[in-house]
């Protein structure tokens, strides 16, 4: 999620990526859409608010279960904000990001700015390498055939169904969000590399705090549990839906390859048609090639180096993939069906 994957120390004058750079340049997609992001943050936040006073006037009815489902809305856009945040698309300075994106993050949606900053960053350096991106190192799925051979455990029994699994798992990601933010901040699995755990991790137990306590407070404990349960698993199927398609059945990247950093960007990576509608509800990662490629460009102005990136490609003979939303769901869910092929055939390493 941070801005440091985004000018690596490829982007030398004369290769191709410093070509590609200058035409965006020239074009005046590098600058600033501070008007943008500050009506873009105060519909968000004004729907959070609208959300919470809608929660307390309901008060104990099954009707919240309705607000759940919005909530799981709200919450992934709070999501994707965070995510503009911390590749400084938003504010000129690192702290003011960060503080925004502790507000956002930590306290609007009880995940860790950090973690996922320090996990994003890593994705971005090396976009589905096994061994050096952390989202496509196996933890329950497998992404590739030698994976999956030599999977063991949990990961083995999934992988063999994986593909119908895949969106029932998402209905988890939400949970593990939150599990994984406050491992990452607490405790002896503490991640190292978060500076300021002590500010986040009051953070987060403010909003474990006020999330748990609104619920007991107005809900009774089913219905609690039940509101939990449903925007949970919706938020989880939501952020799993906008983040897996750009990647998930595109090809990887295995120890010892190597590419340059354009070819490494767009050759792992998958936009998504679809017009104003996706663009927002993905929050503009539809155009994961030019996000990958410029991670601090502002979300509107992807849309327009779209054409740019895709006439460069062409000519110097990268391929760029495009397909619609149900195209790469259909790419995504059919690559997982062909990795765990040899598990259901039963073989090993």
């Amino acid at each position: 999620m941070t801005s440091t994957a985004a000018e690596p120390s490829e982007t030398r004058q004369g290769s191709d990526f410093a070509v590609l750079s200058r035409r965006i340049a020239d074009a005046g997609l590098f600058a600033r859409r501070p008007g943008y992001y500050a009506t873009r943050i105060g519909i968000v936040a004004a729907l959070y608010g609208a959300g919470i006073a809608a929660f307390f006037l309901l008060g104990d009815t099954w009707w919240q279960l309705l607000l759940a489902a919005f909530f799981a809305v709200v919450f992934a856009q709070v999501a994707l904000v965070s995510h503009d945040l911390a590749h400084r698309q938003v504010f000129r300075t690192r702290r003011a990001g960060k503080i925004a994106g502790l507000l956002a993050g930590n306290l609007g949606i009880g995940m860790s700015y950090g973690w996922w900053t320090d996990k994003h960053t890593r994705h971005h350096a090396n976009p589905n390498h096994e061994q050096h991106d952390p989202d496509v190192i196996p933890d329950i799925l497998v992404w590739s055939r030698e994976q999956a051979l030599a999977s063991r455990g949990l990961p083995r029994i999934i992988g063999r169904r994986q593909a119908l699994l895949f969106f029932p798992l998402l209905t988890l990601e939400g949970f593990n969000l939150h599990f994984s933010s406050v491992r990452a901040v607490i405790g002896r699995h503490a991640n190292r590399r978060i500076t300021h755990r002590a500010v986040e991790a009051s953070v987060l137990a403010a909003h474990i705090a006020a999330y748990l306590g609104a619920l007991l407070l107005v809900l009774s404990p089913g219905r609690a549990l039940a509101f939990l349960l449903v925007h949970q698993a919706l938020w989880g199927v939501y952020m799993g839906s906008v983040f897996a398609p750009g990647h998930k059945g595109m090809p990887t990247l295995k120890p010892g390859e190597k590419l340059d950093f354009l070819r490494k960007q767009v050759l792992t990576t998958r936009n998504v048609r679809g017009g104003p509608l996706v663009d927002n509800v993905m929050g503009g990662l539809n155009y994961q090639i030019e996000h990958h490629l410029f991670p601090h460009l502002p979300m509107p102005h992807l849309r327009k180096a779209q054409p740019i990136v895709r006439q460069y490609c062409a000519e110097i003979g990268v391929p760029y993939h495009e397909t619609g939303l149900v195209g790469s769901w259909r790419e995504a869910l059919g690559h997982l069906h062909r990795v765990g092929e040899p598990l259901r055939r039963g073989e090993t390493v």
